[in-house]
């Protein structure tokens, strides 16, 4: 049975909150990738070279990168050759199986986060502005406290405007305490403050905003690595995560911030936002190929809950059901 087979098996007929959030997150790409992939069978008597060519394009404009569209369409060949298929409305279960086995079976990486046996467990967010980073906070914050653990926020974005407020904000709407300084203020002054007063007071995370300006890669460098410095004098196995937030709706370019921000610091998860705004659903390849960076959280919408823990078979079932003939 192969992996989509066996997907199908698992959800097809067992509706669960996780399962129906991530068909309604990612109704958009779901939609876009299987009118295509189906129009494509539609318009081929058999397959040959031009029905794979199509193929190629259809995944690459899905956001799934060039690299990794000859793999999988090369593993789409041999098998197609092994089983001597030509029926293109046949091939279906083989794409989405060799889109998702690669990703299967080389993602050794834990998607959940790394909390410290015991005390003080530090999460450092990066990401550029406009990715969605502040409101991450406060859904990720929010996910800890129903999970019945203490958190602090440290507002270490400290050069752009209204950062500050905006999760002083969150922090006042979820009630707990926002470590911030002035604007224009240090920020590793700011993350030193939330480290001493979450240590004080006992909590179990603190979650640090951090700059998102890409654009000064040098600086940027410098502040995460004295941020880096500041935590580890207090919590030497800390910061337990540096979560880098993309937002799903810019596509490659997403995928390049991340290489980017990659270079500057040690990257130890992806958290996706804005899934349900976008029509592209192989991002999540996309970044596996050219990172191995594990996704740790997927932004299915816009409430505080559509935060999700990222699950691969959850997402393949979300975004290629339309493809299974229901």
């Amino acid at each position: 049975m192969g992996f989509f087979s066996k997907i199908k098996e698992t959800f097809v007929g067992k509706s669960t909150k996780q399962n129906e959030k991530y068909v309604a997150g990612l109704d958009k790409s779901s939609t876009s990738f299987s009118d295509k992939i189906n129009s494509l069978a539609a318009r081929y008597r058999e397959i040959n070279d031009e029905y794979f060519d199509e193929l190629e394009n259809i995944l690459i404009m899905s956001d799934v990168g060039v690299n990794m569209v000859m793999t999988i369409v090369d593993e789409i060949k041999k098998e197609v050759r092994l089983n001597n298929i030509k029926d293109p409305h046949a091939i279906n279960d083989i794409i989405v199986d060799k889109m998702f086995v690669i990703y299967a079976n080389d993602s050794i990486m834990s998607t959940k986060i790394n909390y410290a046996k015991e005390g003080l467990t530090v999460i450092l967010m990066v990401g550029v502005n406009g990715a969605g980073k502040t409101t991450t906070i406060a859904k990720l914050a929010n996910k800890m406290l129903k999970e019945g653990r203490t958190v602090m926020l440290a507002a270490g974005d400290t050069f752009r405007a209204g950062a500050i407020d905006q999760l002083d904000v969150w922090a006042k709407r979820l009630g707990i305490t926002c470590v911030k300084g002035k604007e224009g203020s240090d920020p590793s002054s700011v993350i030193y403050d939330g480290v001493k007063q979450a240590k004080e007071a006992g909590v179990d995370v603190l979650i640090c905003d951090t700059a998102g300006r890409l654009q000064n890669k040098v600086g940027l460098m410098r502040e995460l690595e004295k941020m880096n410095r500041i935590i580890k004098k207090s919590v030497p196995d800390g910061p337990q995560e540096t979560l880098l937030v993309i937002d799903a709706t810019t596509g490659q370019n997403g995928v390049n911030q991340a290489v980017e921000f990659s270079k500057i610091t040690d990257i130890t998860g992806i958290v996706l936002t804005k899934m349900d705004g976008t029509a592209k659903g192989g991002i999540v390849l996309s970044i596996k190929d050219m990172l191995n960076i594990p996704v740790k959280f997927i932004g299915l919408g816009e409430k505080m809950d559509d935060l999700q823990e990222f699950d691969l078979e959850q997402y393949i079932y979300g975004l290629c059901h339309d493809l299974m003939g229901e």
